[in-house]
């Protein structure tokens, strides 16, 4: 796989993934957060990964905490889309990977489902 790990359709992008290192999947994680989030805004990239990672909003938290965010930074925007601070988005990925035993397959999911996302960045 090349430095990007892109491929033409999301099923090739999901084998490529499978491929990958657990370090590398974490990296391309965090690394999304933050670039989904500046593009498309903290809201959407904190659904989508919530979505994508199959947590509610109690899980959300637990993960984030695990991951080792503040839970006291952890509330509501103003129509009620739940937020973290941007800068702390990557503490979902150590999170996860505490919290669930499937974490792996998750953060694939995540970035499976944000393929059309990468491919535009």
């Amino acid at each position: 796989m090349g430095a990007s790990g892109l491929a033409s359709t999301p099923a090739e992008y999901r084998q490529r993934l499978s491929e990958q290192t657990d370090e590398q999947l974490d990296s391309w994680t965090s690394e999304l957060l933050r670039d989904f989030a500046k593009r498309r805004g903290l809201a959407d990239v904190v659904a989508e990964f919530r979505k994508s990672a199959r947590l509610d909003e109690k899980a959300f938290r637990r993960v984030f905490a695990r991951g080792g965010g503040a839970p006291q930074t952890v509330g509501f925007d103003a129509v009620g889309h739940l937020m973290v601070p941007t800068i702390s988005l990557h503490f979902l990925v150590a999170g996860l990977r505490a919290e669930v035993a499937d974490a792996r397959d998750r953060l694939i999911a995540f970035l499976v489902a944000c393929f059309n996302e990468i491919v535009y960045v």
